[in-house]
């Protein structure tokens, strides 16, 4: 169960930082009120991964999926730059998160 929190932990991590970005600086209520909630949501699934997760996987694996998953709505909803360079270290990020799954008992 504790990888099922870690992973909707890591969804909402990449939703709230989609939605601080449409906050503009938390000037727009909507995207504001989203980000919040979802960043709440997101810690408090972390928490409970953590409960019997080592902190070094969950952590890592948290982050991992909320910065690739917020690089590719980057580049798929925002127009933000794609080269060989950033599709290289999300390829990076990415076998860092299984190597860590896989190092994990």
């Amino acid at each position: 169960m504790a990888w099922i929190y870690l992973l909707a932990a890591g969804v909402l991590e990449i939703v709230w930082a989609f939605s601080m970005k449409q906050s503009e600086g938390f000037s727009r209520l909507t995207p504001s009120i989203i980000t919040l909630v979802t960043m709440i949501a997101s810690f408090w699934l972390l928490s409970l991964a953590m409960r019997t997760l080592p902190l070094g996987t969950a952590y890592t694996i948290w982050t991992g999926i909320g910065a690739v998953g917020a690089f590719v709505i980057g580049i798929t909803f925002l127009g933000e730059q794609v080269s060989a360079m950033r599709i290289a270290a999300a390829v990076l990020i990415v076998s860092g998160l299984v190597l860590m799954k896989l190092s994990s008992s």
